[in-house]
Parts: structure tokens; sequence; C-alpha cells
């Protein structure tokens, strides 16, 4: 038996200064200025621990998680507004268990098992807007089972049974100090029926078959009222390899998938939206896959992988951010035309002295346009906030138990709203982060101390309009593992 136990702490400052600029599509500047964002202080502590056993057919394992955390919500950049009022506590805890066993050469089962409690609470004191005291709790159990049978050396079927329950509650302080009376409640419970087989043909062709049932008993809900859901989702993976002698393969996948909507979308403060639909996607894929592996040698191995995707989406779920930070605007998109590349390689190179590089780089193109109603203005636009080109890049040096690690992320001009104007235009913005490893044993116990510089050339950007994000900014972390 084996075990991890780790901790982090965070704590920053609610003020600091930033310069933010803002250019339109055409390049012109706007603005530019400097200025002090308010209220972003932070205090959180992270706990978590595992414990991880084997005995003789199989194997388990236990994980408990706490993060509790106190923050003020930074507003909007908005001439001649200094103060914000918004406040928001969380206790977020969960223990969970997994349980493998291979009780027959070719049977074997797997058992998750997950119970988690959330609290959030939220505070607005601006009596310019409204007074906001709410107070949420969620609960939820997570059962599943799996079952595999090997019928021969290269066929697997395999089913699976799931079940979800989800518990909501929210209080208005504000109207009820006691919190006797809730402003809303729901329950729900969803069912997961699987059934899948996978097979390969003459060592080369792979192929994987499943259907899904879903089935949503919508138990209470107070504010309004919904239909029970059910829905067969099917799916068809196929991969092919001409070469026993070259790792190049050629995947492809065919399959539908099935979105419920959160309580948090549907409850969360007053912009929540209970009339919220599921959310239906057909997804297509092709793809190529080749590896290169080179044991002993300086370039010790590359990879390299390219997918194009095309995905029809009927009522696709999208938030994006209006007024307040916490509060999000949630709406169903009545059709969604997604089409898109993801390209990514890796490779390290092995060095003498123990000495490793490992490099990562991504790319993804993608167009998420609207085509609900030829008659809407921002028919054909691309949805709020998805870039049509964004990516990554990741460097590792190591050496012994010594590791530094260099990310670089970059996202591409979106719109923050609908309509593809300029007026809605939003910068790309890129950052820079870099950590530091250094892994210590002291009796028979292993301690992974890090440090964390993010935005470490102190780059000017904002996710979400209005927003600029910290400048440069500093993390430690300590784990423990026994």
């Amino acid at each position: 038996m084996s075990g991890s136990i780790s901790t982090e702490w965070i704590s920053s400052e609610g003020n600091y200064k930033f310069r933010y600029r803002r250019v339109d599509v055409s390049g012109k500047l706007q603005y530019d200025t400097t200025a002090v964002r308010h209220n972003s202080d932070l205090d959180a502590l992270r706990v978590d621990a595992g414990l991880y056993g084997l005995f003789e057919k199989g194997k388990w394992n236990v994980f408990a998680y706490h993060y509790t955390s106190e923050r003020g919500v930074p507003g909007a950049i908005v001439n001649n507004v200094w103060k914000r009022s918004e406040r928001l506590w969380d206790r977020n805890s969960f223990l969970q268990g997994s349980f493998e066993w291979n009780f027959r050469p070719r049977l074997s089962m797997r058992v998750n098992t997950k119970y988690a409690f959330d609290y959030t609470h939220y505070m607005n004191n601006n009596t310019d807007i409204k007074l906001t005291d709410n107070i949420y709790k969620q609960k939820e159990f997570y059962f599943s089972w799996a079952g595999k049978w090997a019928v021969t050396k290269n066929w697997d079927v395999s089913v699976a049974y799931d079940f979800q329950w989800n518990d909501y509650v929210g209080f208005d302080v504000n109207k009820d100090p006691d919190k006797e009376h809730p402003m809303n409640t729901a329950r729900r419970g969803t069912h997961y029926l699987s059934a899948a087989t996978a097979f390969t043909v003459a060592d080369r062709l792979k192929v994987q078959a499943s259907l899904l049932g879903t089935l949503v008993d919508e138990e209470k809900r107070e504010r309004d009222q919904a239909p029970n859901k059910s829905k067969l989702t099917p799916g068809i993976f196929l991969s092919y390899q001409p070469w026993k002698r070259h790792d190049l393969v050629f995947r492809a996948f065919h399959k539908t998938a099935y979105r419920m909507p959160t309580f948090n979308d549907l409850y969360y403060t007053d912009m929540g939206n209970p009339a919220l639909l599921p959310e239906t996607a057909t997804q297509y894929d092709a793809g190529v896959v080749y590896d290169l592996l080179r044991e002993q040698r300086i370039f010790r191995n590359f990879h390299i992988a390219a997918d194009v995707y095309y995905n029809n989406v009927k009522n696709k779920i999208v938030s994006w951010p209006q007024g307040p930070q916490f509060r999000w605007t949630t709406i169903n998109l009545g059709r969604v035309d997604i089409r898109g590349i993801d390209v990514s390689a890796a490779c390290t190179l092995a060095f003498p002295h123990e000495w490793t590089l490992t490099g990562k780089v991504q790319y993804t193109y993608q167009k998420a346009i609207d085509v609900t109603n030829p008659s809407d203005t921002y028919y054909r636009d691309q949805i709020p906030y998805i870039p049509w080109h964004s990516g990554s890049a990741i460097a590792s040096l190591s050496w012994g138990t010594w590791s530094l690690n260099y990310s670089f992320i970059y996202v591409g001009e979106r719109y923050n709203q609908q309509e593809n104007i300029i007026y809605n235009h939003t910068q790309p913005w890129y950052t820079s982060d870099m950590t530091l490893m250094k892994e210590l044993r002291i009796r028979g116990v292993r301690l992974r101390l890090t440090a964390e510089i993010n935005n470490l050339f102190a780059q000017d950007y904002d996710v979400i309009l209005n927003y600029p994000m910290p400048l440069r900014n500093y993390k430690f972390g300590l784990t423990v593992e026994l």
C-alpha cells in the first residue's frame, strides 16, 4: 500500500496596477491607460490525500480532496467606477474510490464511486445594482460499474452502468436570514447504460462500437417543471495501421453526444436560465498519428498527430459574462456548425548525465458559427469567445530530481457577443509561465517542491473583455507522498 498527501495555499492582495490597451479590429488604438484593479484579493487552501493498494488479482485506491477559498470578484473596467463589492466564498470537498478485480483470466470488472459537497456563498453590496446575498449548496453521488469479457485474444465485449444523483438548494439570505425557505431547489437522478465491443482484424484494423442510453429523472424542481428525458447515443471508432514495421495509424470516428445543463447553468443567481434545453452533438473526425521510438539514442521519441473534425450541434449551451463577473448569461443556440483542425507534435531528447529535453506544440483552427436562423443579424457569425486560431508550446528540461518547465499559450482574435462587428471584437492574447520542481526523498517519504512564475513577461491581456488578467505573479507548492 502507498499513499500521498499534498497541500497548496495561495494568498494575494486585493489591488494591483495594470496597463489596459484597447485596439479595434482595424488596428486603431482606442485607448491606452494605467489603472488599478480593485477587489482581486484571494485566500485559498487546498488539501488532498490518496491511498493506493494492490492485491493478487487487482488494485484499489481512495482519494480525498478539500478546497476552501475567499476572494473578491473584480469588476469590469468602467470609467469613474472605483469600488467593487462582490465577495465569493467556496468550499468543495469530495471522497472517491476505485476498485479493479480480474477475477477470471478473461473476465474483469471495475467499480468507481464518489461523494461530493459544494458550498458557494455570493454577496454583492452594491446598492446601485442590487443587494445580493445568496448561498448555494450542491450534493452529488456517483456510482459506476463496468465489466469486460475478453471473448478471444482480439475481441472484447463490455457493459457498464453509471448512476449520478445531484441535489441542489439555494437561499436568499436577505429575504430568509435563517435559511428556512429555499428560493429554489432541484434534484436529478441520471442513469447511464452502455454496451461496447472492440475487435482487431489481422493486427491492423481496430474497430470499436458503443451504444449509450441516458435516462434523466428530474425528481424535484421547485422553480419550474421539466420533463424526464431519455436518449440513445451511438458511436463507432476505427483505426488502421498499414505497415507493421511503422507506427503510422489512420483513425476516424462518428458519435453522438448528449449533454444536460448543470444546476449552475440553471439556477445560480437571478441570471440562471431554468428553460435551458439539453445539448445534442453529432461528431465526425478523421486523423492520422505517427510515432517513432528509438531507445538508447539521443533522439529518443517523436510523435505527431493531425485531425480534422465536423460537429453539428443542436441547442448548444454557451455562456458569457454580462454585468457582474459571477453572473454569466447562459443560453441555447439552436444550431451551431463547427469545423476544425487539431495538430500536435512532441519529441524527447536524452543527453548524457541524466539530462532530458522534451518539447510539445499544439495548434487548433476552429470555425464555430451560428446557423440557427437566416434572418438573425449574427447568422453564420462566429459564436462568442471562440477563437479561430489557438495553440500552445511546452518545453521541459530535467536533470536528476530537478525539472524546469516553460509553457506558452496563444489565443487568437474573438468576438465577445453574437454579432461579429468591430465594436464586439476582442484582441488576441498570449502568456508565458515557468515552473521549477525539485523532488526529495527523506526516510521513505517523497517530497515535491514547486515554484511557479505565471505571466513571466508581464503581458497585458484579458481573456474576457474589460477584465484584465494579473501581471507577473507567483505560486509555491508542496506535495508529500508516503
